[in-house]
């Protein structure tokens, strides 16, 4: 068989993302700190671009003045100039990106293959945005913070979103040294829960490492950190109960509350020092980040919900095309090509950024529009939702609702949340045509069924009965997953406490 060589032409057709397309996708999914952080690095490397001033200035000279359309993004403007110089490249605005221009070529053979700093888009130190170019060295010596650590263990701790919305507003309401700074009822009436629901995620959450956090005085932090080491007895108690008398060393009034002799009450007390009153100071005293919402949600006075973003965290940039046309009078050919490129990646800079708030607003309503009733009446009322339900409804892609709800958070009359916490799972109706319930939902009513049980222990089996009664069709097997995931032990395991109560009350 013998063996030809040809040249055959074949005509076929791929999708393809561009590199100005991957990084359109990288700006999406950015928090508003690190996109501040990119704009002012391409600020120091594009010449031509500039941080648009009038904005301050108008709220410096008229700052009470209401907004005309707070429900609208204002979209930026695209120089005319700018557009009639892509125009001339002859190619569409995805196209015009190069990972290395041929300026940045020639002026490298130059100067002996030392970066000028003149690309106009690619990152080329540590703001590096692709996973295999990040600055390790600039990770490696940061230490966690407490609220990280906290949020750490808090995923392993809670599975249920209603308590992880509650446990992450906790975390947010810790001091520097680990103590809560709010009452339980103020949780509740913020968020919309019972008091019982914050009592009880803040029974877990104090179970947390460094032992001590979640404490809300002296007293309780001592108290978690002895029951952490089985040291939590009476004498122990009446010791914590009255540590004025300890501060004015008055020995024998403690030793007759404690009832233990002097040597016993030395040791509790060197015990007692040893502990850390202030556990959350293990984690330095670094100042904490503040969230800074890029939504902000706010009722109008006809009642409905006025969605705007928060123009704090929009960085707004211009074309200097005054400056480009002075420069591009009497410039080169390599010059002018240079600043060609910058122009076309400056003007690529003002489109994104306007196409990602228009973005983010978009998702933003429509999240509002879904979980109105939450808004209204608290977290037991969270719809399930997913991304499908509202990318379709926005005629999006999911991905990009996705990157929308990564790191974006949404200031509401109940707090601040990040925007993927509105999302939870659907449990099905009992007769398949009236609206599906939230899983949350669901595990509410589980705890209140529980809780409202008189002498007879409800088993899961009953549970399902009643909630198929009520119109949840759900198993028995998910029933036990929910109530185990609540803390709630088995009928059997109630039963038996009962009883022991009922001994005890003789």
């Amino acid at each position: 068989m013998a063996l030809n060589q040809r040249l055959e032409l074949r005509q076929g057709q791929s999708l393809v993302m561009t590199p100005q397309l991957q990084q359109a996708i990288k700006l999406l999914q950015m928090s508003n700190i690190e996109l501040q952080a990119f704009v002012d690095q391409e600020l120091e490397r594009n010449p031509l671009l500039e941080r648009d001033e009038r904005v301050e200035v108008q709220q410096k000279e008229a700052p009470e003045a209401p907004p005309s359309e707070p429900d609208m993004v204002s979209a930026l403007a695209v120089n005319a100039g700018a557009e009639e110089r892509l125009r001339t490249l002859d190619t569409d605005l995805e196209n015009v990106y190069t990972h290395e221009s041929r300026a940045d070529a020639a002026n490298r053979e130059a100067i002996g293959a030392q970066d000028s700093g003149w690309s106009s888009i690619r990152p080329q130190s540590g703001m590096s945005l692709s996973a295999d170019e990040l600055d390790l060295a600039s990770t490696l010596t940061r230490q966690p913070s407490l609220a990280d650590h906290l949020t750490e263990q808090m995923s392993l701790l809670l599975s249920d979103p209603g308590e992880r919305l509650i446990g992450q507003h906790l975390i947010g309401m810790l001091n520097e040294a680990g103590y809560l700074t709010a009452e339980s009822e103020a949780v509740a009436d913020t968020l919309g829960a019972s008091v019982s629901q914050v009592e009880a995620v803040l029974g877990k959450l104090q179970a947390c490492d460094p032992p001590g956090v979640f404490a809300r005085d002296l007293k309780e932090c001592l108290a978690l950190q002895l029951k952490e080491k089985d040291r939590y007895d009476p004498a122990m108690a009446a010791l914590i109960a009255n540590l004025d008398l300890l501060a004015r060393r008055d020995y024998a009034a403690l030793r007759n509350l404690c009832r233990v002799d002097l040597d016993d009450l030395k040791d509790m007390i060197a015990e007692l020092r040893a502990l850390n009153p202030k556990p959350g100071h293990a984690f330095g005293s670094e100042p904490v980040q503040p969230v800074i919402p890029d939504v902000i949600v706010r009722s109008s006075p006809e009642g409905a919900w006025i969605v705007e973003l928060n123009t704090e965290t929009l960085p707004r940039v211009l074309v200097n095309n005054l400056y480009l046309a002075r420069v591009s009078a009497g410039a080169r050919s390599e010059d002018k090509l240079y600043l060609s490129e910058c122009q076309a990646s400056a003007t690529w800079l003002v489109k994104s950024l306007d196409q990602r708030a228009k973005t983010i607003l978009k998702v933003a309503r429509e999240i509002v529009r879904q979980q109105d009733a939450f808004l209204v009446l608290g977290i037991q009322h969270l719809r399930p939702l997913n991304l499908k339900t509202v990318a379709e409804a926005i005629e999006m892609h999911e991905s990009t609702v996705s990157r929308v709800t990564s790191n974006k958070y949404m200031s509401t009359p109940r707090g601040i949340f990040e925007m993927k916490y509105f999302f939870t799972t659907a449990i099905a109706s009992a007769d398949g045509e009236g609206d599906a319930h939230s899983a949350e939902a669901v595990r509410h009513r589980i705890r209140e069924l529980i809780a409202q049980e008189g002498e007879e222990v409800l088993s899961d089996d009953t549970l399902v009965d009643k909630l198929r009664s009520q119109g949840i069709e759900i198993a028995r097997r998910t029933v036990a997953k929910y109530r185990e995931g609540l803390g709630i032990p088995s009928s059997v395991q109630r039963r038996r406490e009962r009883k022991v109560q009922a001994r005890q009350g003789r």
